[in-house]
């Protein structure tokens, strides 16, 4: 990797870049789609900055290299990993258990042994290209042993890490049989970050019950062992945003509004276009979506040659059996929609799966009368940000389940529980037939709190309390010790010796 040394490092599984091949076979970057990179870009030109991450492809080895400012340092990651690290213990285990059960998690220890690998293999990568005394920022559940290893290795860094996904509540994480490595892992970050108050939460008492540590909301008593000192742990919530100024910009281009007017025409100029932006994932509530359409559709409520729903479902995962098994059942759905109530000029379901560029997205967030953001369980769910940002001319509804991070921050939406179908049908009504005055009032509230709240000052309140971080590290506050708020009924393994790399015993 060469002797380079970075004073502010980034790691995710994914790097910021995607790479593309030609049909010369000649090889060339292109950005990801997502804010992260947005956000961390000018932070990481201005800090001499360095990004950690696999490179999307397996068995491909390259060398670090300079992109856009920004030193891209790839991790290789071989067939066997994407098998059983990523798509096994990240995404049929962790993903489905944070998500609230929603899909049984599958536990396997050939998949955690492949997770613990791939951690130390990135925690390895980020200390070699870390310089003294730099900041490391670690993202999401993909490398939740990564703080604890840095840590043991790097004693000098100052160790961030965001969870862009939920934190279960206790009764769910505690069925994890790597539960206490996980969470002494996430540990060794000096601030860990999460979406919500309730995630902060959850992870606090998983520390109080599994390892008996004293917490006061938003600091953990981390205790000495062996020589390592004790510790102050910062948790708690700082929920993400999305780039506003660039969703609103493209929104008021001239081609993007024609291309908006373009889709309506192209869809029969329906009184209604109902919109839906989702990968395509068990979490994202899909399905119910399609049951509360096709019985209004089916109970007369709504009439097809009137509204169209546009679902685009991006693909994910799909060497995954669960994920090919809802593609099935979501297509079978939308054909049957189609079939019982489509006519020759009206199709009820325009059903798209494949991803679009920002700009053919901006363009449907504008053409859209009603977004439908029904998740069953989502850590925050920027689309229904970008449909805010998006809508410049203050028009518009967002239906919003409860279950998103977003359902904090945007409370003038029209907020659901989505496994209430007749709630979700009530709310579509509703959100059809809202008088133009309300809708406007709604979505200004909305404008307002996005606006306020963008991803710069995401990524700025994050690094500021990093830095806060810092400034105390190796300090010990002269106030009393906090009580530790325990449960009645709590069992802390606080004298078991817990690693990262050790199953627990059975």
């Amino acid at each position: 990797m060469g002797d380079e040394r970075y004073d502010f490092v980034v790691a995710s599984n994914r790097l910021p870049v995607d790479r593309v091949v030609d049909d010369t076979g000649a090889s060339s970057w292109r950005p990801s789609p997502g804010g992260l990179v947005t956000a961390l870009e000018p932070i990481m030109r201005e800090a001499d900055g360095a990004w950690v991450g696999w490179v999307g492809q397996p068995d491909l080895e390259l060398e670090p290299f300079d992109w856009d400012g920004i030193r891209i340092v790839p991790l290789k990651l071989t067939e066997h990993d994407l098998e059983n690290y990523y798509e096994g213990f990240a995404n049929d285990t962790l993903w489905p258990l944070y998500h609230d059960v929603i899909a049984p998690p599958s536990y396997h220890r050939v998949w955690w042994d492949s997770y613990v690998s791939v951690n130390q293999r990135f925690a390895n990568a980020i200390a070699a290209v870390s310089a003294p005394d730099a900041t490391v920022w670690v993202q999401d559940y993909q490398l939740q042993l990564v703080p604890r290893m840095l840590r043991q290795a790097r004693p000098d860094l100052t160790i961030g890490f965001f969870n862009h996904i939920p934190f279960p509540a206790y009764g769910i994480f505690s069925q994890l049989p790597w539960r206490a490595q996980i969470i002494e892992g996430l540990l060794g970050a000096d601030v860990i970050g999460f979406q919500r108050v309730a995630d902060a939460g959850n992870f606090s008492r998983a520390v109080r019950r599994l390892l008996g540590y004293a917490t006061k909301s938003p600091v953990i008593e981390v205790p000495s062992h062996g020589r390592a000192p004790a510790r102050r742990v910062i948790a708690k919530p700082f929920p993400i945003s999305i780039d506003v100024d660039t969703f609103e910009r493209l929104a008021r281009s001239p081609e993007v509004q024609a291309r908006a007017a373009q889709i309506r025409h192209d869809l029969g100029d329906p009184k209604t276009i109902m919109l839906g932006v989702d990968r395509l994932d068990y979490t994202k509530g899909i399905g119910h979506r399609l049951k509360a359409y096709g019985e209004l559709l089916h109970e007369g409520r709504l009439k097809v040659e009137d509204v169209t729903l546009v679902q685009v479902a991006s693909p994910s995962r799909e060497r995954v059996e669960t994920y090919r098994q809802l593609r099935d059942e979501i297509e079978q759905t939308v054909g049957r929609i189609n079939g019982d109530y489509g006519t020759i000029s009206h199709q009820a379901v325009s059903y798209l799966h494949h991803g679009f560029p920002r700009e053919e997205m901006a363009a449907l967030y504008l053409a859209a009368d009603v977004m439908l953001v029904t998740a069953l369980r989502d850590g925050m769910n920027l689309v229904a940000k970008e449909y805010v940002a998006a809508r410049f001319d203050d028009d518009g509804v967002l239906v919003l389940s409860e279950f998103t991070g977003a359902s904090d921050e945007l409370r003038t939406a029209l907020l659901i529980n989505p496994h209430d179908i007749e709630g979700v049908k009530d709310a579509i009504m509703r959100a059809i037939e809202m008088p133009r005055a309300e809708r406007v009032k709604r979505m200004r509230a909305m404008r307002k709190r996005v606006r306020e709240n963008d991803v710069n000052r995401w990524s700025e309140g994050f690094l500021r309390t990093l830095a806060e971080a810092r400034r105390r590290s190796g300090e010990r506050s002269s106030d009393a010790e906090p009580e530790p708020e325990r449960d009645p009924d709590s069992d802390p393994l606080g004298d078991l010796e817990w690693t990262v790399d050790r199953a627990p015993r059975s």
